[in-house]
């Protein structure tokens, strides 16, 4: 059963999260509650669990993305700039 419903933020003030940062960071671990931190009302920063990726390696989490690329050193056709702004 998947959920749809987004949880609610539980908000919490910068002063009261840098007395109970390592208590927050434990409870969002174990229980992947999410915070939003405010300074004088203003929402400023979130805390929430980390999401996995799907691919942990980075080589090769490309492999099989590129379509069709027979002629990989034929120029690319349209008009480029040079470094002093001029088309080519």
């Amino acid at each position: 059963m998947a959920m749809s419903k987004r949880r609610e933020r539980a908000a919490v003030g910068a002063a009261e999260f840098k007395a109970r940062c390592l208590e927050l960071v434990d409870h969002v671990r174990e229980t992947a509650a999410e915070y939003t931190v405010t300074r004088h009302g203003v929402p400023v920063a979130t805390l929430g669990p980390v999401t996995k990726s799907t691919s942990s390696a980075f080589v090769g989490s490309m492999a099989g993305s590129v379509l069709a690329f027979d002629r990989p050193l034929d120029p690319i056709p349209g008009a480029w700039m040079d470094n002093d702004g001029a088309a080519d």
